[in-house]
């Protein structure tokens, strides 16, 4: 049986790119790894932000659809995006959101506290403190290294067939079923960072894409090889694999479960320090092979952005 380590990468709708950046790197002190474009759609921007490396497990991506409508969250998403921080860790994420204004509630389950908020854009969020996982070393406007993201706690899948998106978890990805609270199953990988998701078992109503919602969920495989096999294994599961993709960072292969939520499987290696040094990853556009002929026409196009201190 396969079994996944957890989330690779969590991507995302959002609107203005400055207003993205100033939320996830201003005030939640992410370390911007990498700017280029969405590959399947070149004027658009693709931005990551991780814990410091690009580690899987702690990367987050956007797309900024600037004016494009405001989706809705619910059946056939990921609703929730869960962070690790250190233990003994909440107070401060506390006192740093009613610092720069963002609501938030406290709120429980399976014998955790969560602290709850949106981004500016409507995502929902989740701050919860973890044992597991390396410690951040990166540190950026007032958010010091002991009290840093560390990545992924987990997620929170809203699905209109729970049943079936529960099978896809256990039985084609290979989580192992560890809890069940109300209305909610926790399902936990190997990993040490991004294994932990929780699946809805009752509808919330469907979602519409757009601003403010995930637009897929990926999960890892260990390297190049190991994703061909997820790509039989996923066939010989029953689901309907996209054909593998070369995304330069990774390798990756999509499927929509019966729920409705975009899967993708995403290869670890190679890593996103293949075309910049890990030192100064995030600072420039960075443009795969197929577009780099068209970097005046492409960056002409794109709204300017700068990562700073808010």
């Amino acid at each position: 049986m396969k079994k996944t380590m957890g989330i690779h990468h969590i991507t995302a709708i959002v609107g203005h790119p400055q207003e993205n950046v100033d939320f996830y790197a201003g005030v939640l002190g992410m370390r911007m790894i990498k700017q280029t474009v969405n590959f399947d759609d070149p004027g658009t921007y693709h931005l990551y932000f991780d814990n410091e490396g690009g580690e899987p497990g702690t990367i987050i991506t956007f797309f900024p659809w600037v004016n494009s409508r405001q989706g809705v969250i619910g059946d056939g998403q990921v609703g929730i995006t869960a962070y690790a921080v250190p233990v003994g860790s909440l107070g401060f994420w506390e006192e740093r959101l009613t610092k720069y204004k963002v609501p938030f509630d406290k709120t429980s389950r399976f014998g955790e506290t969560y602290l709850d908020f949106d981004d500016p854009h409507g995502l929902h969020l989740e701050i919860v403190e973890r044992e597991k996982g390396n410690n951040n070393t990166y540190s950026f406007n007032g958010v010091p290294a002991e009290h840093a993201i560390k990545g992924f706690a987990g997620a929170v899948l809203l699905t209109g067939a729970p049943e079936e998106t529960a099978s896809v978890v256990e039985d084609v990805m290979g989580l192992e079923r560890v809890a069940q609270e109300d209305d909610l199953i926790r399902f936990r990988s190997e990993g040490n960072i991004g294994n932990i998701v929780d699946i809805k078992m009752t509808s919330v109503g469907a979602g519409v894409m757009g601003v403010g919602t995930v637009h897929h969920i990926a999960w890892r495989a260990n390297d190049e090889q190991d994703h061909l096999d997820w790509l039989r294994h996923v066939a010989a599961m029953g689901q309907h694999p996209t054909p593998v993709r070369d995304r330069n960072y990774f390798k990756a292969l999509y499927f929509r479960e019966k729920g409705g939520i975009l899967f993708e499987i995403a290869s670890d290696s190679p890593g996103f320090a293949v075309d910049e040094t890990r030192e100064r990853m995030g600072e420039k556009l960075m443009l795969p092979p197929q577009y780099e002929g068209r970097r005046a026409e492409l960056t002409a196009g794109l709204i300017p952005f700068t990562v700073r201190e808010v």
